[in-house]
């Protein structure tokens, strides 16, 4: 059977006695075995300091286990504190070996060796009835504190019994000079407590023998109020030694009464009235551990080590039947046919197994080769990545620039998609769209390829509402305006567009000028209806006002033409500044926005009015 009926009485007892064991691995598998075989539940501490226990089960088996103990050296006297139940309150057999029966990780308190003067709960009543002076000092933890104590007593102050040392450097030193008498559960931690207490100063120190469940057994609840935590499932018992109906947090391990039970924070296995989190704070504790991993996994940026990367390289259809250096050349447009065959020769053109190949190999559609470079440090970024919000379907972030996306040419770790597969592994996140590296702002990340399916067609079928923040050279004088220019679906240098009214795709952008500088720039709100490949730079060029840093598109003399800048160098100022995306799992239009960079103007720090 593996819990007693209903109608019958199951048998707790909790007892402990300190001694000097040895053999430890043969006692703990004797005495699992003798448990076991009696059908005991229940937790058996062993330690080369003592044995602790709390073990439930008929009264017979009880009985036989305590002779058990009795027959091994030091345990002879040990004694046994007892409770009924109609139930097992435990669900399995446990004996472990630790360090300390009850850890406390102060050298040179030895309970088998000295413990201080002993209370009996007979002689603690008669005190108390007289009105003895005397300071009742509970040396339990606080969330056991809470649900009762003997009245008038002092907490200690302690989340873990291995604080106790430092909560007794914070006790009044006028305690050294007074009657102290120590208390716990069942005694065990009193042991410990009381001539630690000695060995700091305090003069007249007892502890109360039998804890108070002891207490309970020979005195009910004189002098005490509420009921008596125990580290099993019955949470709580009432001075008469009976379950009461407290239950457990399983979260932090409050126990709770049954008025705290009622109250609407408190939801079986998630929260109480004590950890209750609202949405927005579980939210923040979610975004605050994310960046503390983002910290550990940047500091240093992980492309500063030196590493060979491996870069895929797909044949594409059009490459199929010809020959390596045609598929390399035809994706890789920007590197002559001579980079490749120095690679080649080099022995840095790979297959799948990563073997080298010839660079007049005919290769195959769909086949994939790597492209290696050696020791490689990559280029310097920013990784001031913020994390603005996070769910089970996706991540929204405030990407920093320069930072690309995507391992490409020279970056591969010092990119945005290394660091969420790094934090977000074993899931593969998907960014639902595309920022420059030089662009910061808000970018929005599916989780998983599941929601990547339901949040990248909203972008592709311009539903996602997207609001820009720009700096552009010169001031057009219409405050509202409207680019359509095409956009070429071929890309030049580094990647840039140009206008193409023939085979361009469709392009439309809505401007808005907010703010009109001294030194001849404007701070304009850019909202592409379309989503084009550099479409607001192209368009800003195209209309004689060019994005302020964009040397690709006229920028400015303090431009940089490369990809990625360096950290260092002047911004791109073109910003992702807003947001309005429905959400994949409920359908909820959702609202992002990242405060505006400093090159904003007055802008700087705020985000747009709803």
């Amino acid at each position: 059977m593996n819990s007693a009926p209903a109608t019958a009485t199951v048998h707790n007892i909790a007892a402990y006695r300190f001694a000097a064991l040895s053999d430890l691995r043969a006692l703990r598998g004797r005495l699992l075995a003798f448990c076991k075989a009696l059908q005991l539940k229940g937790t058996i501490l062993l330690s080369t300091e003592g044995v602790n226990l709390f073990v439930a089960g008929s009264r017979e088996s009880t009985g036989a286990l305590l002779s058990e103990l009795r027959g091994i050296a030091g345990l002879e006297g040990i004694a046994a504190k007892y409770s009924e139940t109609t139930h097992q309150p435990f669900t399995r057999m446990l004996v472990r070996i630790k360090q300390e029966i009850i850890a406390f990780g102060v050298p040179g308190i030895e309970p088998a060796r000295y413990t201080s003067r002993r209370l009996t709960a007979q002689e603690l009543r008669r005190w108390l009835d007289e009105g003895r002076p005397v300071t009742l000092l509970d040396t339990r933890n606080e969330y056991e504190v809470k649900l009762g104590s003997f009245r008038n007593a002092l907490p200690i102050g302690v989340d873990h019994f291995r604080d106790f040392p430092a909560a007794v450097a914070r006790l009044p030193q006028e305690l050294k000079d007074q009657p102290i008498v120590t208390f716990c559960t069942g005694g065990i931690r009193c042991e410990k407590a009381a001539p630690y207490m000695e060995s700091q100063g305090f003069r007249d120190v007892y502890q109360l023998e039998g804890g108070i469940l002891k207490y309970f057994e020979e005195c009910g609840g004189a002098h005490y109020e509420g009921d008596c935590f125990v580290f099993d499932q019955r949470v709580g018992l009432d001075p008469a030694l009976h379950e009461t109906s407290a239950a457990q947090c399983f979260s932090c391990a409050a126990p709770l009464s049954a008025a705290e039970q009622s109250d609407p924070r408190y939801v079986p296995g998630e929260s109480c009235p004590y950890c209750f989190k609202s949405p927005a704070e579980r939210m923040a504790g979610r975004l605050a551990a994310r960046q503390t991993q983002l910290r550990q996994l940047v500091e240093p940026l992980p492309g500063s080590v030196p590493r060979d990367n491996f870069r895929p390289v797909s044949v594409s259809q059009a490459c199929d039947g010809q020959t390596l250096l045609a598929a390399l050349c035809h994706a890789v447009r920007h590197l002559p046919p001579e980079y490749w065959d120095c690679e080649s020769r080099l022995g840095n053109l790979l297959d799948s197994a990563q073997q080298p190949v010839a660079i007049d190999r005919i290769v195959r559609a769909g086949e994939r080769y790597l492209h290696r470079s050696l020791q490689q440090v990559e280029p310097a970024v920013s990784f001031d990545l913020q994390f603005m919000h996070e769910d089970e379907a996706l991540v929204v972030l405030n990407k920093p620039a320069p930072l690309p996306m995507h391992p490409a040419g020279r970056f591969n770790r010092n990119t945005l998609q290394y660091a969420l597969d790094a934090i977000y592994r074993p899931q593969k996140p998907r960014p639902a769209h595309r920022l420059d590296a030089n662009t910061s702002g808000v970018l929005v990340v599916a989780r998983t390829r599941h929601f990547a399916g339901r949040l990248q067609p909203q972008f592709a079928a311009g539903g996602v509402d997207k609001r820009y923040l720009v700096r552009v050279l010169g001031q057009p004088p219409a405050d509202q305006f409207t680019c359509d220019a095409p956009v070429s679906t071929g890309a030049g240098a580094v990647g840039t567009r140009c206008v193409d009214p023939v085979a361009g795709l469709a392009a439309s952008t809505l401007f808005t000028v907010l703010e009109r500088l001294a030194d001849g720039t404007a701070i304009l709100q850019a909202r592409p209806l379309t989503g084009r490949t550099n479409q607001i730079r192209l368009h800003c060029a195209h209309l004689g006002f060019p994005v302020r840093g964009d040397q690709a598109y006229g920028g400015g003399p303090d431009a940089v033409l490369a990809q990625t800048a360096a950290p260092d160098e002047p911004p791109l100022c073109l910003h992702s500044w807003e947001i309005c995306v429905r959400h994949p799992a409920t359908d909820e239009v959702l609202r992002f926005a990242a405060p505006a960079p400093a090159w904003a103007g007055t802008l700087a720090g705020t985000t747009p009015l709803p």
